[in-house]
């Protein structure tokens, strides 16, 4: 007898050495950070009120920072709505990285008729001085819980033709993460 409660008590010692063992590891490994990107658009691109002057087309910009640039025959009016680069809140881990791709053009068109072209670009993350184009990388600032603000602007080609109006479109910006 004496000999099988020897055997039983070896026999514990080992399984629940694998037991604490197990559990040690589980809690010694810290959670690794989720790697899913998380984009949302909080402001879309808008160019101001304006109008063509002259004869000719007319082109118009608006920077990362909002101010707006007319490059040939556009009068920058003052009135409302005012000009507006676009706005994505992007979250994702630090240390990781982001490449954007967009189509470069994109047309708005004017209900009844009429149409521009839209050239998307550049864009801006917050806090950096550096300009990104289409294809460029980044890296994320801050840890997981922080959102790192990426600003777009665009570039508006006016045909000499063009009707008074609101013209509308949309882009579309994909955020791949490396």
């Amino acid at each position: 007898m004496q000999r099988g409660y020897l055997y039983k008590s070896s026999f514990k010692l080992p399984f629940l050495g694998a037991i604490y063992f197990f559990i040690t590891s589980i809690y010694a490994q810290p959670a690794l950070p989720p790697r899913g990107v998380s984009v949302q658009s909080t402001q879309a691109l808008h160019f101001g009120t304006f109008a063509l002057t002259g004869g000719g087309d007319g082109i118009l910009s608006v920077g990362t920072d909002g101010y707006r640039n007319a490059i040939q025959n556009v009068f920058l009016s003052e009135l409302t709505p005012t000009a507006q680069p676009a706005i994505f809140e992007i979250k994702l881990c630090q240390g990781r990285n982001v490449t954007i791709n967009y189509d470069s053009t994109t047309p708005l068109i004017r209900i009844g008729g009429g149409t521009m072209t839209l050239n998307i670009g550049p864009a801006k993350r917050e806090g950096i001085n550096t300009t990104l184009q289409n294809g460029d990388t980044f890296s994320l600032q801050g840890n997981c819980n922080f959102i790192t603000i990426l600003r777009v602007g665009g570039t508006l080609h006016i045909p000499s033709n063009s009707l008074p109006g609101i013209y509308t479109g949309s882009f579309e910006i994909t955020f791949n993460q490396e």
